[in-house]
């Protein structure tokens, strides 16, 4: 915020703060981004982990082992996600993209088969009826944009 708010900038990188897990940027970082024309380009959209690999034992959340609070709450995501057939990397994906101050995705790989799913992540379809039933789980706050 405070860089935003300071200079003139085309695009900025956020990291690890907007994602289908949490959301704080929607509160004054994301709106500020869209009266400023600041193109965003998101990191960290997997949360160190944890929305690629799902609730797993040693699963990693801000680079450290997940906390029980965060797994309960990214097995929620998960289920809900397979309620609809979709991948929770799929829909992590989907979701950081959907949001209008979003321009691209800033995504790491370890190998090529983290590549290939995030390609196929990307063509996949994921169905509007998601974003609503986790709204309605209060997994996802009511005012993010989602994905059309």
């Amino acid at each position: 915020m405070r860089f935003a708010q300071a200079g003139s900038f085309e695009v900025m990188l956020l990291a690890g703060r907007y994602s289908l897990l949490e959301q704080p940027a929607l509160e004054e970082f994301m709106p500020l981004a869209l009266k400023q024309g600041i193109a965003v380009l998101l990191g960290g959209v997997f949360n160190s982990g944890i929305l690629a690999t799902g609730a797993i034992k040693g699963a990693k959340y801000n680079y450290q082992d997940a906390p029980p609070q965060i797994l309960s709450k990214v097995a929620e995501i998960q289920r809900i996600c397979a309620a609809h057939d979709v991948a929770l990397p799929t829909a992590a994906l989907h979701f950081a993209l959907g949001h209008p101050a979003v321009a691209s995705v800033v995504l790491g790989a370890h190998n090529a088969q983290e590549v290939e799913r995030n390609v196929a992540a990307l063509t996949t379809t994921v169905p509007g009826a998601l974003w609503s039933d986790l709204k309605a789980a209060s997994l996802l706050e009511s005012e993010a944009p989602v994905p059309r």
